[in-house]
């Protein structure tokens, strides 16, 4: 049986996640304010939500290919301050996300012998980790949150699916333009090799 998992507490609590909620409207995140969101729903035998019982991974359905990146952070005094370091640290690993698939599709380009006509090769493959910092991955989104109610300690899920990872690495130009045109061809067929599937 689903069940959501809230956040309870006194008025003070309430209060503060109200303004976490206010907060994160006001920087034009589309977020799940703590135990409201759908994702919650969906929890394992102690009550926790699937997503954060799984971590950060890359996942696959019918309806999209998507990078899952989730941070936490501990009780920090204020609660709009726990939420958005949560927030930056699901936002930091899906880039380390990223950053692995990014590697093994480069991996796999020198693998296919593609790589070596276009002058790409193994020195390259750190290289080109290393550029994903340049990349604007502006369609990067926090989508829900979930507070444990023993410890306190803040989960944050942010999610880009790989149609937008796809269009920020062709827009920004930076990664090697034969790389960039194995990812085009090959890069939804990777993922979905790697990916976690939907049960």
């Amino acid at each position: 049986m689903k069940q959501s998992v809230r956040i309870s507490g006194s008025r003070g609590v309430i209060s503060n996640t109200l303004r976490a909620c206010v907060y994160a409207a006001a920087v034009g995140g589309v977020v799940a304010c703590a135990g409201n969101s759908p994702l919650n729903e969906t929890v394992n035998a102690q009550g926790v939500p699937t997503w954060v019982s799984q971590g950060s991974n890359i996942f696959s359905s019918k309806q999209a290919r998507v990078f899952h990146g989730v941070g936490s952070a501990p009780m920090l005094g204020d609660f709009s301050l726990q939420t958005v370091t949560a927030d930056k640290r699901a936002r930091n690993e899906l880039n380390r996300i990223l950053a692995s698939f990014v590697e093994i599709v480069s991996r796999d380009f020198i693998a296919s012998g593609d790589a070596a006509e276009s002058g790409f090769g193994e020195q390259d493959v750190a290289r080109q980790i290393e550029q994903l910092a340049n990349i604007d991955l502006a369609g990067v989104r926090v989508i829900g949150h979930w507070q444990d109610k023993q410890n306190k300690m803040m989960y944050s899920i942010a999610e880009m699916d790989m149609a937008q990872v796809r269009e920020a690495i062709m827009s920004a130009g930076i990664l090697h333009p034969g790389l960039r045109e194995f990812i085009k061809k090959s890069g939804d067929n990777i993922f979905d090799r790697i990916a976690t599937a939907e049960e």
